[in-house]
């Protein structure tokens, strides 16, 4: 083949350290603005992003060059300097959550533009725990959150 052609759309969702509201209501959507540019900066095509005060929900075109790791690292590396800039205390948690979203399921993830609306229904933990479950992953209920 002459080109090469690929389409990986990655579903990441993480939260501040010990989940904590560290994201002040008035600050998410600057917060989104700025992972939007980060993620222009990168080449990372951002399809959606959303979130609450302690996480946050990324819906992006994973580059053919770049693994998801790189790309999550870069993206909360970035962030969490700008959010120091008026939180010192502010963090995100090491880990994340990356799920693969296949291009029909790709409109079932767009209720990472309404989080707020999403989360009168469950809460993240809820939520998170979901989607390892759909995802078949497993994980240890016991430390899942530390």
């Amino acid at each position: 083949m002459a080109h090469s052609f690929a389409r990986v759309t990655i579903h990441i969702v993480f939260a501040t350290k010990r989940r904590q509201n560290l994201i002040p209501e008035n600050k998410l959507q600057e917060l989104f603005a700025y992972i939007i540019g980060i993620a222009r900066n990168i080449g990372i095509p951002l399809l959606a992003v959303g979130g609450m005060p302690n996480h946050v929900h990324i819906l992006i075109g994973l580059p053919s060059t770049m693994t998801y790791a790189d790309a999550i690292s870069k993206i909360k590396a970035n962030s969490s300097r700008f959010m120091k800039q008026t939180n010192r205390n502010f963090g995100w948690q090491q880990g994340y959550g990356a799920f693969a979203v296949s291009a029909s399921q790709v409109d079932t993830v767009r209720y990472i533009r309404n989080q707020a609306e999403h989360h009168k229904r469950r809460s993240f933990e809820e939520e998170f725990v979901l989607l390892l479950k759909k995802a078949g992953i497993e994980y240890d209920p016991a430390t899942i959150f530390e």
